[in-house]
């Protein structure tokens, strides 16, 4: 199945024994956007972990296309090394992935993301944009085939904001597939190819982002 790079069937996702998200499909191509959007507790960031393999469903199953290495998990917390600069987060971050990048190719990654004056200079010290933009030049790095992003845009100001937008556009335009849990709907919907709107246990909507009418989140 080259041209799909996951899906998920008869996905349910349970509390213990409390199922909270109810029989969801998922397939994702290369090039697509899957934006999954619902309220507060409908389940988006535990079905995001389920598809990118971090826990298990409790009933359906899902396949990923795709070796471990090509794929990429970017959430709200960030995970960056405070003691180590920007330039050592990322270069560490390639070497636990088996590449040994050149530092130009680390430079380029952190002049992407708006870093590049400051790679040499502790995460510790940097902003809470700053933080993220440098956990997103660890994605970048990796040129992944498939991406999860869980409100990745959490705290960013709208230059930072921006700079998200622009990678997740240029990594679609490349054939990574991305699935993108959002809490800014009607932002982020311009960039998405298709939605996922999770409700009251449900799947209320899936099916092309054109289609989709963002006042429907609540």
């Amino acid at each position: 199945m080259s041209d799909v790079l996951l899906e998920a069937r008869g996905v349910t996702i349970a509390y213990g024994q409390r199922p909270v998200l109810r029989e969801v499909d998922v397939t994702l191509a290369p090039g697509e956007v899957l934006l999954v959007v619902g309220p507060n507790g409908a389940g988006k960031s535990s079905l995001l972990g389920v598809l990118a393999g971090l826990s298990e469903p409790w009933q359906g199953q899902v396949e990923r296309f795709v070796e471990g290495g090509a794929m990429a998990f970017l959430g709200h917390g960030t995970a960056i090394y405070g003691a180590l600069s920007a330039f050592e987060n990322v270069r560490f971050w390639t070497k636990l992935y088996g590449r040994s990048d050149a530092d130009a190719a680390v430079e380029a990654v952190l002049e992407r993301v708006g870093l590049a004056s400051v790679a040499m200079e502790p995460a510790a010290t940097f902003s809470r944009g700053m933080a993220q933009r440098l956990a997103l030049a660890r994605v970048l790095a990796l040129a992944p085939r498939l991406v999860f992003l869980d409100e990745p845009s959490t705290g960013l100001d709208m230059a930072s904001v921006a700079i998200l937008h622009w990678e997740i556009a240029a990594m679609a335009a490349k054939g990574t597939g991305v699935v993108w849990v959002s809490h800014d709907v009607a932002r982020d919907l311009p960039l998405a190819t298709a939605v996922l709107h999770v409700r009251a246990g449900r799947v209320q909507f899936h099916g092309p982002a054109a289609d989709f009418v963002p006042e429907a989140v609540c």
